[in-house]
């Protein structure tokens, strides 16, 4: 199982849905939140997806189809 972790931006129309809910629901990931920032015009979160690499991909092109933004993070966000 590969975990990686992206920093997703959120659009303000989608500030009010549950997204990391669907991304758990709609594919076959793990979902954990490790930081976030949400308000109510503006959010962002750094978020680990853990499942097969294929998956965690078709789980980012879901999200990017969204309009969220989602860039890799390099580093751990929670040692």
């Amino acid at each position: 199982m590969t975990k990686l972790r992206f920093h997703i931006r959120f659009p303000e129309e989608k500030i009010p849905e549950p997204v990391v809910y669907h991304i758990g629901h709609d594919y076959r990931v793990v979902t954990s939140i490790r930081r976030a920032d949400v308000r109510e015009t503006t959010g962002w979160m750094d978020i680990e997806l853990s499942g097969d690499v294929e998956e965690i991909e078709r789980a980012i092109d879901g999200l990017r189809q969204q309009g969220i933004s989602v860039d890799p993070i390099e580093l751990n966000v929670v040692e």
